[in-house]
């Protein structure tokens, strides 16, 4: 990759998607494209066909998707399986057509079956039933490896895909009604926290940042802790103390990446030499696990994300509620034999993802 070269950023405001556009520019890149969705709706086939033909760029990091939690996937399904079907059809068809040299899908580990043996290999994908809580997501995630695989057979084209881990860091989604597990936790007990010290200032600055549904930055006081209570935020008036509630048993496990560490592992991909990652991948297995290799219980994660808020109340798990398959970490054999490894630690990132949410 040089320099100069034309790379579009699809998701570039997301979580991957800043992290990549951060990356690229602090390497050099001096042509790097982007498109809000107000400008582009990836989901519009004849925008995004009009968009390549314009712009017509070399290189292709396919970020861009609709995703969240638990919560969000089982309340949203339908839009889950059609927008992500739809912005991956569109970008790489459009990819094709106008003969970007090299195109990186992200994908997720949520595409591996629910029962599959742990750590989960690239070639566990479509062995068995997939995880009910994100299938929908998962089966749109599926297609888009294996359109991505149909055009290189067809057509010998150059699209890769990766499967990421749990990803966290700056820039991530914490609304509470579709974020993930970190960024759900960070804010649920800076909120308790934030409770516990009546520090008003600081839960309506977070309210005028990330909304949340019912709940105005202005709104009266006990209005705010009755509705912070939808989401698992509970304070005693009267003894002053806070208790947060987890989905589960917080005993499953979860492998946890750091953004940023994910932009560099995406970038080294994309970079490699074609027979090179063709070497190190199979036609039909062509994807390639990005993780840490070690995972953490939800109660050690919970424990961490508390120490580094500095949270003295209580965390009561939610046993009736979904927390997914017993343990998702992935088997990285295939990334560490093209020579990639990960740098930042959990508890550093979690530092510096709450130093930057609370900035």
């Amino acid at each position: 990759m040089e320099l100069a070269d034309k790379i579009y950023i699809a998701g570039h405001k997301g979580l991957v998607g800043s992290a990549l556009l951060r990356l690229l520019k602090s390497k050099g890149f001096s042509k790097i494209i982007t498109r809000s969705h107000s400008e582009l709706d990836l989901t519009n086939q004849s925008a995004v066909e009009t968009f390549f033909s314009n712009e017509r760029p070399k290189y292709v990091i396919l970020a861009a998707a609709k995703v969240g939690g638990i919560l969000a996937n089982n309340l949203f399904p339908a839009d889950f399986i059609y927008k992500n079907i739809m912005i991956q059809s569109n970008v790489i068809n459009s990819s094709f057509q106008v003969g970007v040299k090299k195109l990186i899908f992200l994908g997720s580990t949520c595409v591996y079956p629910k029962d599959v043996a742990q750590p989960m290999q690239e070639r566990a994908l479509l062995t068995n039933v997939l995880e009910p809580t994100n299938e929908p997501y998962a089966i749109a995630k599926i297609s888009g490896i294996k359109m991505c695989e149909s055009f290189n057979r067809q057509y010998d084209t150059d699209f890769r895909s990766i499967m990421p881990t749990n990803l966290y860091g700056i820039n991530d989604n914490f609304h509470l009604e579709s974020s993930h597990v970190v960024p759900a936790l960070m804010r649920k007990i800076h909120l308790a926290k934030c409770l516990e010290s009546s520090d008003w200032d600081a839960i309506k600055n977070d309210l005028m940042k990330n909304s949340i549904s019912n709940i105005k930055p202005n709104s009266p006081k006990d209005e705010i802790i009755n509705n912070l209570k939808n989401f698992g935020i509970n304070f005693d008036v009267k003894t002053s103390k806070s208790t947060v509630d987890v989905w589960g048993s917080g005993k499953v496990k979860r492998e946890f990446l750091n953004v940023d560490d994910m932009a560099s592992a995406t970038l080294f991909i994309l970079g490699l030499d074609k027979a090179i990652y063709l070497l190190n991948t199979k036609p039909m297995i062509s994807h390639i696990n990005i993780g840490t290799g070690s995972d953490i219980s939800i109660i050690e994660l919970v424990n961490s994300i508390k120490k580094i808020v500095n949270y003295k109340g209580n965390i009561r798990f939610d046993t009736s509620k979904p927390e997914g398959p017993n343990r998702k970490l992935i088997e990285t054999s295939r990334l560490k034999k093209i020579g990639w490894s990960y740098d930042i630690k959990l508890e550093e990132g979690l530092k510096e993802t709450y130093a930057w949410y609370i900035s």
